[in-house]
C-alpha cells in the first residue's frame, strides 16, 4: 500500500482543518495508508478524524489554541520546539531578522514569526512516503519541504499570498522542492504565481470539499438565537483575527444604527482580538447591537435563522464559511478579498460583492 502524509499547522476549529477532514473521509483506506503530522500538536477537531487516519504525534492536546489554557500549551511547544533538533542560533537569528523585517514593514504576525523556528523544532521520521502533502503554507510548508523523506510532495495554498504576509525571505525558497502547489480557488492560484511565477507550471486549483447533507441536517438541530430579537439579523462566522475586519465590520454597523436601522450583528468566533474588539464595541456603544457569542459546536442553525450572512474578510483564500452559507441558502453579503467573485458571482446567484 502507497504511504501518504498530510501535515497541517494545528486542527482548530477554522476552515483549512474542515477541509482537510473532508477530503481524509473521502480517501480509500483501502489502497493507502493515510498518516496525519501536526505541527503544532494541538487542536479540538482532532476527534473528528478518521479511524483509518494514523496520527503521528506521539503526544497531543484537544485544547483549543484560542483558549486561554491552549494558549498556554501552545507557548510550551514552541519553546521546546525552539531546544529541539539543536541549530539554536539559527532558529534566532531567523527570528530577530523576520521580526525586523515585520517592523520595516510595519505588520507584525507573531505566528508567521514561529512556523520555521516550528518546522525545524519538529519531530523527524525515517520513513520515506510515497506522497507528502503540506495542507497549509508557513510551517507545514516548510516542514515537508525540508524534513520529510518523500517521492512526491504537494503543498495547498489557502489564502491571498500576496497580502498575507509571507515573504521569500520567510519561505527560503520552500516551494522549488513542492511538485506540485494547489491553490483553494483560482484568484488563489493567480494570487500566488504573483510572487512566484517562476511555479506557474506547478500549480493548479483544487477547491475546499464540505459535506453539504451533514450541514442541512446539523441545521435542523436544536440551537441558534436565542434572544428573542425582533429586528433584521447578520451574522458572521470566523476567528476573532485581524484577518477577518471585525474592525471593519463595527464601523459599517455604527452607520446602520445612525441611519436607522433595526438590526443586530450576531459573530460566532473566538481570536486573540477579543480584548480589542470588545473595546472598540464599547467605544462605539454598540454593546447591544454587535454581539460576540465565542465559539460554538454547532453554527448551522444560527445560518438557518439569520437573515444576511456577512463576510467582511481584508483578505481570503476560499471561504468555507461562505459554501455553508450558500448550502443554507442564506443572503450574502462578502468583501471584496481573494476568491470572492467566485464563490458568489452573478452566475451564482445569492450574494452581493462590495
Amino acid at each position: 500500500m502507497k504511504k501518504i502524509l498530510f501535515v497541517i499547522n494545528t486542527m482548530g476549529g477554522a476552515g483549512a482543518e474542515k477541509a482537510l477532514l473532508e477530503l481524509l473521509k473521502r480517501w480509500d483506506a483501502t489502497e493507502y495508508q493515510v498518516y496525519l503530522y501536526v505541527l503544532m500538536g494541538q487542536g479540538e477537531m482532532i476527534g473528528q478524524l478518521p479511524s483509518h487516519v494514523h496520527l503521528l504525534n506521539a503526544e497531543f492536546s484537544s485544547e483549543s489554541v484560542l483558549s486561554s489554557k491552549g494558549r498556554k500549551q501552545m507557548r510550551r511547544r514552541v519553546t521546546k520546539a525552539f531546544f529541539r533538533n539543536g541549530n539554536w542560533f539559527g532558529k534566532l537569528r531567523y527570528i530577530l531578522l523576520t521580526f525586523a523585517s515585520m517592523v520595516k514593514r510595519k505588520r507584525i504576525q507573531i505566528d508567521k514569526l514561529m512556523w520555521r523556528m516550528m518546522a525545524e523544532g519538529s519531530r523527524r521520521f525515517d520513513t520515506t512516503f510515497d506522497l507528502a502533502i503540506a495542507w497549509l503554507e508557513g510551517g507545514s510548508a516548510y516542514y515537508v519541504a525540508d524534513y520529510v523523506k518523500a517521492r512526491r510532495k504537494a503543498a495547498f495554498i489557502h489564502i491571498n499570498y500576496e497580502e498575507s504576509g509571507y515573504t521569500r525571505g520567510m519561505d527560503q525558497d520552500c516551494w522549488s522542492r513542492f511538485d506540485r502547489i494547489f491553490g483553494v480557488s483560482k484568484d488563489t492560484v493567480e494570487r500566488f504565481q504573483a510572487v512566484y511565477p517562476q511555479y506557474r507550471d506547478r500549480t493548479d486549483v483544487f477547491p475546499n470539499i464540505i459535506d453539504q447533507e451533514s450541514i442541512r441536517r446539523q441545521a435542523k438541530q436544536p440551537g441558534g438565537f436565542s434572544d428573542e430579537y425582533g429586528g433584521m439579523r447578520l451574522l458572521t462566522v470566523g476567528r476573532l483575527t485581524w484577518q477577518k475586519g471585525y474592525d471593519i465590520a463595527m464601523e459599517a454597523m455604527r452607520l446602520l444604527k445612525e441611519a436607522g436601522y433595526k438590526v443586530r450583528w450576531y459573530v460566532l468566533g473566538e481570536g486573540d482580538q477579543r480584548a480589542a474588539l470588545e473595546k472598540k464595541i464599547a467605544a462605539l456603544g454598540l454593546q447591544k447591537d454587535f454581539l460576540l457569542l465565542g465559539a460554538v459546536a454547532n453554527p448551522y442553525p444560527y445560518y438557518a435563522q439569520t437573515d444576511i450572512y456577512v463576510h467582511a474578510v481584508r483578505y481570503e483564500g476560499q471561504s468555507i464559511a461562505v459554501q455553508e452559507a450558500q448550502t443554507l441558502g442564506c443572503p450574502i453579503i462578502v468583501s471584496n478579498y481573494s476568491g470572492s467573485k467566485e464563490a458568489i458571482g452573478e452566475d451564482m446567484g445569492g450574494g452581493y460583492n462590495l
